[in-house]
């Protein structure tokens, strides 16, 4: 089995774990996929066709809007899922865009044969569902973190959660995904021992 469906298999079955004949299902509906850095997968107004699975590099989702603000909503690097997921799951139009930020490699699973697998595989279905929920959790936890914490609890509640990140991810985008004006990020990364 190669590695990127041995970190997918270790992800799935620590969400849901599936029988063989499930797992053999699953596993057939994803392809190798391959990215170069800063480019978008997804774009603002496109529909999301697949799940993406990262075996290698690090990506964001983000919004842009007609004045040029922009926000960070969520950083996706191994071994996570991947892509608009809202876009994705209703099939509407994507509101924001999915973007490389190193080199990344994926394994992908197309939207209508994952569909076609969860409604003849219930097991399938409770999966994807436990993933979706474990995500609505984290966003609830990061929406409370932006309205009731300030910038340096937010940097902070960042850095318990996911010590890495600051090795994986550019700064400026770390500052934009809290909230945080670059200049005060860079005094936090200064202040705190870490």
């Amino acid at each position: 089995m190669p590695a990127s469906l041995l970190q997918l298999k270790q992800l799935v079955f620590s969400i849901h774990p599936l029988s063989t004949d499930e797992w053999e299902d699953f596993a057939k509906l994803w392809k190798p996929f391959s990215v170069k850095r800063k480019e978008i997968i997804t774009a603002m107004g496109e529909k999301e066709k697949y799940l993406y699975f990262v075996s290698e590099g690090v990506q964001r989702v983000y919004y842009f809007d007609e004045q040029n603000r922009e926000a960070t909503l969520v950083f996706t690097y191994n071994p996570s899922f991947g892509g608009v997921l809202d876009s994705l799951l209703l099939q509407t139009e994507s509101r924001y865009f999915y973007e490389t930020l190193t080199p990344s490699v994926f394994l992908r699973a197309s939207f209508s044969e994952l569909q076609l697998l969860m409604q003849n595989k219930p097991a399938v279905e409770v999966l994807i569902r436990q993933g979706i929920t474990h995500a609505l959790s984290g966003l609830l936890i990061r929406l409370v973190e932006l309205q009731c914490y300030s910038a340096e609890e937010r940097f902070l509640q960042l850095l318990q959660r996911s010590p890495h990140i600051l090795q994986l991810v550019p700064h400026k985008y770390l500052a934009n995904y809290l909230g945080i004006d670059a200049t005060n990020f860079s005094k936090f990364i200064n202040k705190i021992k870490i």
